[in-house]
C-alpha cells in the first residue's frame, strides 16, 4: 500500500470523522465501565472455608508490591503513550484511534470477564486467615466448622477475590495489546531473521509476568489465579487486536484495517471517475457520423431524424 497517503489523515483532518463513526463502541466502551463498577461494589460469593481448610490459606497479610491504582499505568497510559508517539511519527489517525479503542476494550472486557469470575467462584486468597482473623484467633461455626470472620468486612470481602488474578490479566490485557501491536510496527515476521525484533516485542510481555509475580510473593494470589488472570488478558487482547488490525504476520500488518478499506474506496471513486469521463469522451465522438467521399470527409449531425444515405451517395 501507499504509504505517502499516510500524512493526509491527521486528528485535524479526519479525527471527528473517525470519531463519530465508531461512537456507538465508545457507548459500549461507557457501558462496560458501568459494569466494571458495579462488580467491584457487589458481594462475591462466601465460599465454604473450614477450620481444616486453613492451613493454606496462613500466609502473611502485607501490602502490595504494585498497588492497584499503578495498573492503569502499566496495563493503559505506557501502552498509549507509545501509540501517540507512533502517531506524531506517521500522523495516521486511524492507527491513534483504533490503536486506542482496541486497547481500552481490551483492558476493559478483561477486566468485567475477570471481575465477574472473582465473584462468581469466590476463591479464599493465601493470607484469608489473617483478613479473617487479624487477632489470630479463630471463629467457627459450631456445626459446619465455617470460618466465623471477625476482621474488618472490605478487608475479608476481597478475601474472597483470589481467583483470577485482577492485576496479572488486565497487565497481559494492556502489554500483551502493546506487543502485538509493536510485532505489526516493527514487522517482526518479516522472514528476516532479526530475531532482536522479537525483544522488543517480548519486553512489554516481561513486564506483564514480573506483575503475576509480585500478587503470588505478596502473598495475595495462588499461582492458578496468576495463570488463569493471564491466559484471558492474552485471549482477550488478542481478539480485540485483530478487530482493527491484520495479523502481525500480514504483510499489511503495520497498519489498520480501516486504513486499507479507505485507500480501497478511494481507489475504486479515482477509478470511477475515470472510468465516466470515458464514457462521456466516447459518447461524444458518436454524436457525429463521418461519410468518406473522393478523399473528403462529410459530418453529418446525429439526431433522431437521421437517415443511412451512404447508399444514396454510392449509386449516385
Amino acid at each position: 500500500m501507499p504509504e505517502i497517503q499516510l500524512g493526509n489523515h491527521t486528528i485535524r483532518s479526519h479525527g471527528v470523522t473517525v470519531a463519530r463513526f465508531h461512537m456507538h463502541d465508545w457507548l459500549i466502551l461507557l457501558l462496560l465501565i458501568v459494569i466494571e463498577v458495579v462488580l467491584n461494589v457487589i458481594e462475591p460469593f462466601h465460599r465454604f472455608v473450614g477450620e481444616d481448610m486453613l492451613t493454606d490459606l496462613r500466609y502473611p497479610l502485607q501490602d502490595n508490591t504494585i498497588p492497584f491504582w499503578a495498573v492503569p499505568l502499566i496495563a493503559v497510559v505506557l501502552p498509549f503513550a507509545i501509540i501517540v508517539v507512533y502517531y506524531f511519527i506517521r500522523n495516521d489517525v486511524y492507527d491513534l484511534h483504533h490503536a486506542f479503542l482496541g486497547l481500552l476494550f481490551s483492558v476493559l472486557i478483561t477486566g468485567v470477564i475477570t471481575d465477574a469470575i472473582k465473584d462468581a467462584v469466590g476463591r479464599p486468597r493465601p493470607d484469608f486467615f489473617w483478613r479473617c482473623f487479624p487477632d489470630g484467633i479463630g471463629v467457627f461455626h459450631n456445626v459446619t466448622r465455617d470460618v466465623l470472620c471477625t476482621g474488618n468486612k472490605n478487608v475479608v470481602k476481597e478475601g474472597h477475590k483470589s481467583f483470577p488474578s485482577g492485576h496479572t490479566s488486565w497487565s497481559f490485557a494492556g502489554l500483551g495489546f502493546l506487543a502485538l501491536y509493536l510485532s505489526g510496527k516493527i514487522r517482526v515476521f518479516d522472514q528476516r531473521g532479526h530475531v532482536a525484533k522479537l525483544c522488543i516485542v517480548f519486553l512489554p510481555l516481561l513486564v506483564a509476568a514480573l506483575v503475576g509475580v509480585s500478587r503470588v510473593d505478596d502473598y495475595w494470589h495462588h499461582w492458578q489465579d496468576v495463570f488463569g488472570g493471564s491466559i484471558i488478558g492474552l485471549t482477550v487482547a488478542t481478539f480485540c487486536y485483530l478487530q482493527f488490525f491484520p495479523p502481525p504476520y500480514d504483510p499489511d500488518g503495520w497498519g489498520t484495517h480501516a486504513y486499507f478499506q479507505m485507500l480501497a474506496d478511494s481507489r475504486n471513486d479515482v477509478q470511477n471517475s475515470a472510468g465516466m469521463n470515458h464514457l462521456s469522451v466516447r459518447q461524444t465522438e458518436l454524436e457525429n457520423v463521418y461519410v468518406d467521399r473522393d478523399e473528403t470527409s462529410m459530418e453529418i449531425p446525429r439526431s433522431s431524424n437521421t437517415r443511412d444515405t451512404t447508399r444514396m451517395l454510392e449509386n449516385r
